[in-house]
C-alpha cells in the first residue's frame, strides 16, 4: 500500500514545484520588460517565446493564463519601490541550477530585443547577473 501511494503521489511535489519556478521565472522576465516603464510588443513577444522554447508550457502552467497575475505582481513592485524585495521572493522560489543559469540570458535578450537597454533596465540586469549568472 505504502509503494502504491509513493508512485501515485511520485511527481506531484515536481510539478508543483516546476509550475512555481516557471511563474517566478516570468515574473522577473516580466520585470525586466516594465523597469523602464516602456513595453514594446517584441518584448512580451520574446518572453512568450522563451516560455514556449523553454518547454514550461503544461496542463498546470500556461503564459496566456498566469501574465494577468504576474503582471499585477510586477507592477505593484515597480510602482511600490520594492524591486530588491520581489527578487528576493523570485530567486527565494527558483531552485533549479538549469534554470537559473538561463534566467540571466533570457533577462539579456528581453531587455535587448528593442535594440536599447536603458540605465534602468542595465542596472538590473547588474543585479541579476549576481543573483543568477
Amino acid at each position: 500500500m505504502k509503494t502504491r501511494l509513493q508512485d501515485l503521489y511520485a511527481n506531484v511535489a515536481v510539478h508543483a514545484t516546476e509550475d512555481r519556478e516557471h511563474e517566478a521565472a516570468l515574473e522577473l522576465l516580466l520585470l525586466v520588460m516594465i523597469v523602464d516603464h516602456h513595453i514594446t510588443p517584441e518584448e512580451l513577444d520574446e518572453i512568450r517565446n522563451i516560455t514556449v522554447e523553454s518547454g514550461w508550457e503544461s496542463p498546470t502552467f500556461s503564459f496566456e493564463q498566469y501574465l494577468g497575475p504576474a503582471m499585477a505582481k510586477v507592477r505593484a513592485a515597480v510602482s511600490g519601490d520594492t524591486i530588491e524585495e520581489f527578487l528576493d521572493s523570485v530567486d527565494a522560489r527558483i531552485s533549479s541550477s538549469v534554470l537559473r543559469a538561463s534566467l540571466f540570458s533570457a533577462a539579456r535578450d528581453v531587455a535587448g530585443i528593442d535594440h536599447e537597454i536603458d540605465s534602468q533596465e542595465q542596472n538590473l540586469l547588474g543585479q541579476l547577473a549576481a543573483r543568477f549568472d
